[in-house]
């Protein structure tokens, strides 16, 4: 499975829809994008993982690096995500606590 990344723009931010898998080989590449909106000037961003079908801790860590990298310029970072084998893993390791997690991108714009 591949990844494919898909960025829109919505009320001035960033929604990044991610879809398939993000593991050790497919996340520099989301890496890579995130670098590229903040750099662009992007610091308000909603990541879309509803496409996702698996996350693993590499994954975890390009998504922590992005939230601080939009918080070092005072911007924030939300995440949509629903799907209950997703959502495991942010609360397994606390970072529900970190991140917004909306249940749309509706919300998460909103919020």
């Amino acid at each position: 499975m591949d990844l494919d990344l898909d960025v829109t723009e919505r009320n001035g931010v960033a929604v990044l829809a991610v879809k398939g898998e993000v593991d050790v080989y497919t996340a520099p590449r989301l890496r890579e994008k995130l670098v590229e909106l903040v750099t662009a000037g992007q610091h308000r961003i909603v990541v879309d993982l509803e496409g996702v079908e698996f996350l693993d801790s590499t994954g975890l860590g390009v998504l922590v690096g992005g939230l601080k990298r939009v918080r070092s310029h005072d911007g924030d970072l939300s995440l949509v995500c629903t799907q209950h084998r997703i959502l495991k893993v942010f609360e397994i390791t606390g970072l529900t606590k970190v991140f917004s997690i909306h249940e749309s991108v509706d919300a998460a714009v909103a919020g």
